[in-house]
């Protein structure tokens, strides 16, 4: 179990749409433009009822879970939570592309990719270990996007009093408080 979890914040109601992270996300993973593979995703979602309708928009990609049923069902072992900072990454010269981590992901994250091997987000590892940003949090123009230590992110965003996420798996994903 890692002393340090790293994961994102994020707050729906700063979000304007503008899908810049799910762009940022493709250039940087080589996924090329109409190429089916998302490794982040940005989906509106409709509440309320007339008169009262709400639209609010959502990003999601892996949410580095702190108990990630993609890594328990891998048979090969090609994913793993890395105990240094808990990003869930996939060894692709281990995968064999059985899609079992993919239909286990109650988030739908781990993706079948061209190549036959399994891809999902790495919350940018090599960025990180360069002291760098995540490409989708320094991407995101609305400041609704942060990505590092969970512990860090709640410090930063305490006014907002951050929730982590309730969900299988237990996410890595601070929400603001629910108003």
């Amino acid at each position: 179990m890692s002393t340090t979890q790293y994961g994102f914040y994020y707050d729906a109601d700063r979000c304007i749409g503008c899908r810049a992270c799910v762009f940022a996300c493709k250039d940087r993973n080589n996924n090329e433009a109409g190429e089916s593979l998302y490794w982040r995703r940005v989906t509106t979602v409709e509440s309320g009822k007339v008169p009262n309708l709400r639209l609010s928009n959502q990003s999601l990609s892996c949410n580095h879970c702190a108990e990630p049923a993609c890594v328990s069902v891998c048979v090969s072992k090609a994913l793993s939570k890395r105990s240094e900072d808990g990003i869930v990454v996939v060894d692709e010269s281990k995968c064999i592309g059985c899609k079992a981590c993919g239909e286990a992901c109650l988030y739908g994250v781990p993706q079948y990719g061209t190549d036959g091997k399994m891809q999902k987000c790495d919350l940018c590892l090599d960025n990180i270990k360069q002291g760098k940003k995540a490409e989708c949090d320094a991407a995101c123009t609305g400041d609704a996007l942060y990505a590092g230590p969970l512990n860090e992110l709640a410090r930063t965003w305490a006014e907002k009093s951050p929730e982590m996420l309730a969900g299988p798996g237990h996410p890595s994903l601070l929400l603001p408080k629910s108003k």
